[in-house]
């Protein structure tokens, strides 16, 4: 019997980077993967999001579909953010649960977690306290996949969990200048001052510390915890705390990559958002020990090559 997986929001920055490493290789014998766009079905309608179950039948589910945007998009729209993205999570859920599905990973985010708290965050630390008021909405909309996933396990035995990837960026980003975050909007920022001449804004002070992943890191973990990763509790997928970067360090990483010669200005005026997110990844390198993540600078300069390559037709 093949088995059908399905990406939801796979024609996104994640998505499309797990079709690129299964298509390099990833994919085994007998599988069919199958990358959900929202053209194709409306998941924060039920109804729609059960036909289309009923229709593929997967087998295995990596869910990524969700309504996101950067720290100003957030900061704008926090209601919109919590409703459309409970009630894409409850649909997909339900209906891989209605359809049979066993197993589900969902896709979480290291802004979640409360913005009081100690550090480095680790899986234990989800629903320890309110996350940071910029985007209260989104965090606690993804902080409920995992009492869905704790649901469906302890009623019905089904192998639901979670991913926690701190910072994700590379080719197929969002790079709108509004809605962004905070790497493909430097990207784009970066490519229009220096076509134009014109000096590089930074929003905020750029004094923020993140850990950053490569999209294509993460797809092959993706791949790694659909096929082995046996809990319910999330796990979290983070470079190392050692590659903690400060913003003002990624604005230096695009600006190389570019080889912008302009000024660079931080405008102190807009806001910095949560301070430091750090996360540890003690569960993921006791289970995957060897897996080796993409340099930072390495990341970034294929990141702004592909945008470089692909600005008439890249998301902005």
């Amino acid at each position: 019997m093949a088995e059908v997986i399905l990406v939801t929001g796979g024609t996104g920055l994640v998505g499309k980077a797990i079709q690129e490493v299964v298509e390099s290789g990833e994919k085994r014998e007998g599988e069919q993967w199958y990358f959900l766009s929202s053209k194709d079905c409306d998941l924060s309608n039920l109804e729609e999001t059960r036909a289309f179950f009923q229709r593929i039948k997967p087998t295995k589910v990596i869910h990524l579909a969700a309504m996101v945007g950067g720290l100003f998009h957030n900061m704008a729209n926090n209601l919109a953010f919590f409703r459309v993205n409970m009630a894409i999570n409850d649909n997909v859920l339900l209906c891989a649960h209605e359809s049979g599905v066993d197993k589900v990973v969902s896709c979480l985010s290291t802004c979640i977690f409360p913005d009081k708290t100690t550090y480095p965050i680790d899986e234990t630390m989800v629903h320890n306290g309110p996350p940071h008021d910029s985007n209260f909405g989104y965090s606690y909309a993804k902080r409920m996949i995992d009492t869905l996933n704790r649901g469906y396990s302890s009623e019905h035995g089904r192998k639901y969990t979670s991913v926690i990837p701190c910072n994700v960026f590379g080719p197929h980003d969002n790079y709108n200048l509004q809605a962004g975050h905070v790497i493909p909007a430097l990207i784009h920022k970066c490519f229009v001052a220096k076509r134009d001449g014109t000096p590089l804004q930074v929003f905020g002070s750029g004094k923020p510390l993140r850990q950053f992943i490569f999209s294509l890191d993460l797809a092959r973990l993706f791949v790694w915890t659909l096929r082995n990763y046996e809990e319910t509790s999330p796990i979290i997928l983070s470079v190392d705390e050692e590659q903690e970067v400060s913003i003002a360090d990624a604005v230096d990483a695009v600006v190389e990559a570019f080889g912008f010669k302009g000024e660079v200005q931080y405008d102190t005026s807009k806001a910095d958002g949560q301070y430091k997110k750090t996360a540890s990844n003690d569960k993921l390198r006791r289970l995957n020990s060897s897996f080796e993540f993409t340099p930072f600078k390495e990341a970034v300069k294929r990141s702004v090559e592909w945008f470089e390559e692909n600005y008439e037709t890249a998301r902005k």
